[in-house]
């Protein structure tokens, strides 16, 4: 499926809904089943990805109930959970494979997953190597580095990891095995990405500690099912933000984002830029920081992140790049080259479309530079499959001199459904 976009005639002003977060939804989906008693979570996204864990989480004979945006998960503790008639379909969910590879790591079922294409080329051997390290049986295709996977679960042993890639899907996958081991489980790093797993764990009665600024450890313990509040995505909120400091005559306002510090670096990084962006009414509801966002186009500068900032702002990336564009000076990212495996190579993907809209962008081994401002024109673009690729190109469509053409746009529905809608709302004003 294409869309077609134009440059916007003037700003994006109102008041716009951001879908709820992706992440929490997948962990209040695995979490509320791993728990015992009920675990009610609202409002929940609506996307591929998060379906898809919900179906794998029917197949493995959880009772789960949706009723509009309202999730609800009558657990039985991982104990309840039954091997599956067939296989379990992840789809494009990377977060749906590692999780449920942590979780059913420790559960003595022969369980198969899978994926679609994009999917199966992303790299599982980070989780394999640590969970077979604990006892769990685990085997795929490339020396068991790719999907499908194939977990025959059994009795687990905990484990000191010390993690090499600073992933939150990894650290997780070892937190729900390390729920199900014997003795305790330390993994050493990996504190700076994304933390939605152990708020989570912590607020269902998880026993888990932290160590100085860098080590966590877990022990066998029981999760009791809660009620959880999910924010608005922040990764999702920084396309309509970044169009809003872009377009010229913007002001723009998202409530109830969240604003949980690991994954708030694009708002530091528009802040650096020069962007208007203010915050209001911050407060903390079941563990997860949130507050409103107000952006106002601005006149941007070029800023250089380094590998540090990174981890906080993965997901953001592309827009950078975007953003850069329009920016005076030079734009350069280093130390994110764990984009090359995402759903797609993000860094070789968003170089190579926004050259043809004129950028002037040059690829680097972990990251780009990008001069700007280029006068950036409307151009037949691809998405590769990619939903945030594709909602990057349509922010740098709407400063583009002539229509834009993203093809492969039906993959914002892994984690924005109604983006182009919201968007052409935004700029109407309609």
């Amino acid at each position: 499926m294409d869309i077609r976009l134009g440059k916007a005639g003037r700003g994006l002003n109102g008041e716009a809904c951001v879908p709820p977060d992706k992440s929490i939804s997948h962990r209040s989906a695995i979490l509320g089943a791993m728990a015992k008693g009920r675990t009610a979570a609202a409002p929940f996204l609506l996307s591929d990805d998060c379906l898809s864990t919900l179906s794998c989480l029917r197949s493995l004979g959880v009772e789960v109930e949706l009723d509009g945006c309202e999730l609800a998960i009558e657990g039985r503790g991982p104990d309840g959970w039954s091997e599956p008639a067939g296989i379990l379909d992840a789809g494009n969910s990377a977060t749906t494979m590692r999780l449920l590879c942590g979780a059913l790591a420790g559960r003595p079922l022969a369980c198969v997953i899978d994926g679609d294409a994009s999917l199966r080329r992303r790299p599982m051997g980070r989780i394999v190597s640590p969970l077979r390290a604990m006892g769990a049986d685990i085997s795929g295709m490339d020396d068991d580095t790719r999907p499908p996977l194939t977990v025959r679960g059994g009795r687990l042993e905990g484990i000191e990891h010390r993690m090499e890639v600073d992933s939150a899907q990894v650290k997780s996958a070892l937190l729900l095995a390390g729920l199900q081991a014997r003795g305790e489980t330390r993994i050493v790093g990996g504190r700076s990405s994304r933390d939605h797993t152990e708020r989570m764990l912590l607020l269902m009665g998880a026993d888990l500690e932290f160590e100085g600024e860098d080590t966590m450890s877990i022990r066998p313990s029981a999760l009791a099912g809660c009620k959880i509040d999910i924010p608005g995505d922040i990764s999702s909120a920084a396309f309509l933000m970044a169009a809003a400091a872009l377009v010229p005559g913007s002001h723009l306002r998202l409530k109830g984002v969240g604003l949980n510090p690991t994954r708030a670096g694009f708002l530091s990084a528009l802040n650096t830029m020069g962007a208007l962006v203010m915050e209001s009414d911050y407060r903390e509801t079941c563990n997860e920081p949130r507050g409103d966002l107000e952006v106002r186009s601005a006149s941007l500068v070029g800023v250089e992140v380094e590998s540090d900032r990174v981890p906080a702002m993965i997901d953001e990336v592309p827009l950078l790049a975007v953003l850069g564009c329009a920016a005076r000076g030079v734009t350069v990212v280093r130390g994110a080259g764990e984009l090359r495996v995402k759903e797609s190579d993000r860094i070789a993907a968003i170089c190579g479309e926004l050259r043809k809209m004129g950028a002037e962008i040059k690829e680097l081994p972990d990251g780009f530079a990008v001069s700007g401002p280029a006068e950036l024109r409307g151009a037949v673009v691809d998405s590769h499959g990619d939903h945030r690729i594709a909602m990057a190109l349509a922010v740098a469509a709407l400063c583009a001199e002539g229509d834009t053409v993203i093809s492969g746009w039906e993959c914002v529905n892994i984690s924005f459904p109604g983006f182009g809608q919201t968007l052409r709302h935004l700029v109407s004003g309609s």
